[in-house]
């Protein structure tokens, strides 16, 4: 992917390597460059403006969509930061960006699950040594934090049938319980 970026924007050239390639129009390059500019400032709210007119111009643009996810984090939009990183991953099913950072951001939201899958994505994608340190770093981290950290419950298995009649059983006798006082 040709990514807009100059000796002013940090972030890593390897962390946006992908196999799509982006014809932007002049007005989307710019105001994506401003939410860049704005987000390396530290001035998060004005870098969600700027990078939402960059993909009113460019709807299909993988980076604008992976910062856009960024500056919404910062924000503490959370639903439209996941919304956007997953669009980009869906736009560019390659890009290491967009499942990096969709894995960054579910390990700190506390979603370990879809951050070891998003995770995996990633490790598909990376196509530099540079990537799979960083991957390597990101994962080492929520290993020492789950090891050093409060076991967490994984809420993704359904209840099984005698836990449900149980829980039924149990909440029919609060009822009767309650009407018996009240009549």
């Amino acid at each position: 992917m040709s990514v807009v970026q100059d000796e002013a924007t940090p972030f890593p050239a390897a962390f946006l390597l992908s196999s799509g390639s982006y014809a932007l129009p002049a007005e989307a390059k710019q105001t994506f460059q401003e939410g860049l500019q704005h987000l390396q400032s530290g001035d998060a709210a004005t870098a969600v403006a700027a990078l939402s007119r960059s993909l009113e111009y460019a709807p299909a643009f993988v980076p604008g969509h992976i910062f856009l996810g960024i500056a919404q984090a910062l924000t503490s939009r959370i639903y439209p930061a996941i919304d956007h990183l997953e669009k980009a991953a869906d736009l560019d099913p390659d890009s290491f960006a967009a499942h990096f950072t969709l894995a960054q951001l579910n390990f700190k939201l506390r979603i370990p699950q879809k951050g070891y899958e998003s995770a995996e994505r990633a490790r598909q994608c990376a196509v530099s040594v540079e990537q799979r340190r960083m991957l390597t770093n990101l994962l080492k981290e929520e290993r020492e934090r789950d090891q050093n950290g409060i076991a967490r419950p994984s809420l993704n298995k359904p209840f099984s049938l005698p836990t449900l009649v149980l829980a039924g059983s149990g909440f029919l006798a609060v009822l009767i319980a309650i009407a018996l006082r009240m009549g």
